[in-house]
């Protein structure tokens, strides 16, 4: 397997400065997010559509520092019912329209999320009840997502892209394997998953377990933690909307490799994705608010390189 990065983990260092960093890590391939909930600090990505040169100079300095590009990014909501969802629709587009200008065979992004009937907002159900649960969920998925996948699916492969790798997130419409497995049920096998072990985590699920059912499905890996924080979590459950900065007081928390979950732990995920078949990119996504980029990427890194020796 190889190591590799989103590079927002180090979105306060210029693309110089980051490719640096990378190469002092010693990772192999990097992850280039290009817009939407993405300040995208690595990539312009009009500039980079434009210009064969500007094309041509980016992926040469990523290669004079011993780098390869493992795939474009473009999370975001294209099903957002407002103004946001045209321009994330269009982000949407150009990145994969830039991934195969770049003859990049994958884009990593999510599913999104659209509103019920007249709503200005997206509506993330994932209840039963009340009884109108189900009405919304029917006019999400038959008259919004499944019309917006095909069309994408379509649009995707006519530019030769024949991956894009859902991250399965809360707040979206795909957000566990149940919910992949239902889009890519009906618009194709173009749809698989980018399995981030961090999310089911948090909703307690058990990734190893997922990552044996997605098998073949998985077409991408983000290598993020989180901590389930005992006494907030024993208090309030795992639902929790208080903001990221306020660690000390939520009940869970992403965080650097091995500060949740053990090098045991990760041993055992790598060890279920090749049997899954899956023997390609780990990329780290450091989202710690308590620990600095740097550290955060140094102790992931040293996590998985480990974990990588002892599967070798």
């Amino acid at each position: 397997m190889k190591i590799g990065m989103i590079t927002d983990s180090l979105g306060n260092l210029s693309f110089d400065e980051m490719l640096h960093a990378s190469a002092e890590l010693g990772l192999e391939t990097l992850e280039f997010a290009c817009g939407n909930w993405s300040s995208a600090p690595h990539i312009d990505l009009t500039a980079m559509l434009e210009s064969a040169a500007t094309r041509a100079e980016f992926v040469a300095k990523v290669r004079d520092h011993g780098l390869t590009i493992a795939a474009l990014n473009c999370s975001g909501n294209p099903l957002h019912p407002g103004p946001q969802g045209k321009k994330h629709r269009q982000v949407t587009e150009d990145t994969i329209r830039l991934a195969s200008l770049m003859g990049i065979d994958r884009v990593v992004m999510m599913s999104g999320l659209p509103g019920g009937p007249g709503d200005a907002n997206p509506n993330w159900i994932i209840t039963d009840w009340p009884p109108e649960c189900a009405d919304i969920q029917r006019y999400q998925w038959d008259d919004c997502i499944i019309p917006y996948w095909r069309d994408l699916v379509r649009f995707s492969n006519n530019l030769g892209i024949g991956k894009l790798c859902l991250e399965l997130h809360g707040h979206q419409a795909v957000y566990n394997v149940q919910t992949l497995f239902r889009l890519r049920d009906a618009v194709g096998e173009t749809v698989g998953a980018n399995y981030d072990p961090s999310h089911p985590m948090w909703m307690g699920a058990d990734p190893i377990a997922a990552v044996r059912k997605l098998g073949s499905a998985i077409y991408y890996v983000h290598a993020k933690d989180t901590r389930v924080e005992p006494v907030p979590a024993g208090i309030d459950g795992v639902l929790d909307a208080r903001p990221p900065n306020h660690y000390a007081e939520r009940a869970w928390n992403y965080i650097t490799l091995g500060y949740g979950h053990g090098e045991t732990w990760w041993r055992q995920f790598c060890t279920a994705l090749k049997q899954a078949g899956y023997d390609d990119v780990l990329s780290i996504e450091h989202e710690d608010m308590m620990l600095s980029p740097m550290e955060g990427m140094r102790k992931s890194v040293a996590l998985l390189r480990n974990v990588a020796i002892n599967l070798a």
